[in-house]
């Protein structure tokens, strides 16, 4: 009777394939932000679907399969979701600091982002080199930022010689540091990084540090 059930479930799970490998990426993501890939278990994972170890390998193939999806997944979130910031109507001045304020705003939602993205980083960046659309994935926010930066050297409030790799970069590692660092650094001088008056401070004072970092000084 539990092997029938079992065998329901799992034609259920194929009648909607989107939402069955959507429920998996989203128990991975949990898992692999957790314990990284090598701690990762597939078990576990099928338990938080409620679905088997037999169904993931269907959509996936193996644990990596599934881990790259997942890092794919992840990179496509916050870049999907930078695409609906209504940055166009805006001054560059604002449009820069409505992209930092997000960006900080993403990562405090976000923290498993920010865990797998170490996690990867820890692995030596072993998976992400064989995956071949990631580079791709992640030219939306170079070009936006290419396209603010040259709004703003047109209408004469951003300086000249900014990169816009390097300033993506300035702007992730700013944010990024109170996600990945928040219960060390909270410890260690009594902060809490969760408490929502820290978390607008900080908002404002790293939109503020990249506004000055770009502005052209007259």
């Amino acid at each position: 009777m539990a092997t029938r059930r079992r065998g329901v479930a799992a034609m259920r799970k194929r009648k909607d394939p989107d939402g069955s490998r959507a429920d998996i990426l989203s128990a991975a993501t949990a898992e692999f932000a957790a314990r990284g890939v090598d701690g990762a278990r597939i078990d576990s994972i099928a338990r938080r679907t409620r679905t088997t170890r037999a169904m993931i390998y269907y959509y996936f193939r193996d644990k990596e399969g599934l881990y790259r999806a997942v890092i794919e997944d992840a990179y496509r979130g916050i870049r999907e979701a930078e695409k609906e910031l209504d940055l166009g109507h805006l001054p560059a001045r604002d449009a820069i600091r409505e992209l930092v304020s997000f960006t900080v705003d993403y990562y405090v939602a976000h923290p498993e982002f920010v865990a797998l993205v170490i996690a990867e980083n820890q692995s030596g960046g072993r998976h992400i080199r064989r995956m071949h659309r990631i580079r791709s994935l992640n030219v939306s926010i170079v070009d936006t930022i290419a396209d603010l930066l040259a709004r703003g050297r047109r209408d004469g409030t951003i300086r000249r010689g900014i990169d816009p790799i390097e300033l993506h970069m300035a702007i992730a590692a700013l944010g990024w540091f109170r996600i990945a660092n928040r219960h060390t650094f909270g410890y260690l001088f009594g902060r809490d990084f969760d408490a929502p008056a820290t978390i607008k401070r900080d908002r404002e004072r790293i939109t503020e540090m990249v506004w000055r970092f770009v502005r052209k000084i007259a």
